[in-house]
């Protein structure tokens, strides 16, 4: 875990002044690093039985489309509202300032698949919250998430009480 967090590069003021951005791209360009990344998640799944991975745009979806095909299980994509083609159900969330909504294809999970929720980075957990919301309407079994990075003094997995949370890098 050491040298995945050597690889990872904060960037000062980014998107706005105070913030310490984590910028993931440093560590998915070297090999060695990516390969590392998904082989310690699919580690993280040993024992889980899974039918499909679900990821947040954008940054889950580098991290969660290879871990399902490493574990060969299917992947849904949760997008941002109008993103996606098909008919949808909705997610709508709570932002610092606002609102944002979340979808997910109506027939992308069927009722009790288990599915791991796969993201980069579980900040303050609204994002994540809302992701499990809708997967639940789409009446899916949430049997994991597992994130890349945790900023532990934001708390956020404190908005995921009874989810099984695993991260590989906490900050």
């Amino acid at each position: 875990m050491k040298t995945m967090k050597n690889l990872i590069r904060t960037v000062p003021n980014f998107p706005k002044k105070g913030i310490m951005f984590k910028d993931i791209t440093t560590l998915l360009k070297d090999k060695k690093g990516f390969h590392d990344v998904i082989n310690s998640m699919a580690g993280l799944c040993k024992g889980k039985k899974i039918d499909k991975i679900a990821a947040v745009e954008s940054r889950g979806f580098i991290l969660g489309a290879p871990l399902a095909y490493k574990l060969g299980v299917g992947f849904v994509l949760i997008r941002k509202k109008g993103k996606l083609p098909a008919r949808t159900i909705k997610q709508t969330y709570k932002l610092e300032y606002g609102t944002d909504t979340l979808e997910a294809h109506s027939d992308s999970i069927k009722p009790g698949e288990r599915i791991l929720l796969v993201d980069d980075l579980l900040a303050t957990g609204g994002t994540i919250k809302a992701t499990t919301s809708l997967l639940k309407k789409l009446k899916g079994n949430i049997v994991g998430i597992i994130f890349l990075i945790e900023l532990d003094f934001l708390n956020g997995r404190n908005k995921l009480k009874g989810y099984d949370v695993k991260s590989l890098i906490k900050y």
